[in-house]
């Protein structure tokens, strides 16, 4: 993975206009202190000052197979969760990745073998999110794609190299769901996900009855 370019600063619009930009940190990604006035809904300028994390965009994938509903997900560890209380920082997700100067559809094909292992036929953009609006400047591409048994080409588990060690995890997606209700999958993009491929397939039932 080849270091994130940050994103450019924009310019000063109507409603918003930058005094000052400081570079935090750019030891991987790129933490910027923004000193800016902003223009309220009743006309008078306040000046603020706020920090956001720079990271690049991503996209991430749920894969599926309507005949068995079962779904593919990830398990690996992740700091930030182990710092916020997660007892071992492990999490459920669906996979995903950064860009890399890629576009969203290239970026999820490239991340979907390396992490689980499957080639992805025939990926299809659902939506794109914000993920933490307040302080980081990510946006999401989400895709959902149909898998077979036969798909899976490697064994997945991702780069050693860049610290990877990734379980592959399929499960019936009835489960997943239920894990989100009992707090066993808590990852923001994984739930969406879940949720979106949940009532795309009770659609889908419904209209064939």
């Amino acid at each position: 993975m080849s270091r994130p370019v940050p994103t450019p600063v924009p310019s000063s619009t109507d409603q918003v206009r930058l005094h000052a930009v400081d570079v935090l940190s750019d030891h991987w990604y790129t933490l910027r202190k923004v000193t800016f006035d902003l223009r309220r809904r009743d006309g008078q300028w306040q000046t603020l000052s706020r920090e956001a994390y720079d990271r690049g965009n991503g996209a991430a994938l749920l894969l599926f197979d309507p005949h068995r509903r079962t779904v593919i997900l990830t398990r690996q560890f992740r700091l930030p969760a182990f710092l916020n209380g997660s007892a071992d920082g492990m999490l459920i997700e669906a996979c995903a990745g950064l860009l890399d100067g890629d576009d969203p559809e290239s970026c999820i094909r490239r991340e979907a073998e390396e992490e689980t292992g499957y080639r992805v036929r025939q990926p299809r953009k659902v939506f794109e999110a914000y993920m933490s609006p307040g302080s980081v400047t990510e946006k999401l591409h989400f895709f959902v794609g149909e898998y077979e048994p036969e798909d899976r080409i490697r064994t997945g588990g991702g780069l050693a190299d860049e610290g990877e060690d990734i379980e592959v995890v399929e499960m019936p997606l009835a489960e997943a769901l239920a894990g989100i209700a009992s707090g066993a999958i808590e990852d923001g993009k994984t739930l969406m996900l879940l949720q979106h491929v949940a009532l795309m397939l009770q659609g889908a039932a419904h209209t064939a009855r």
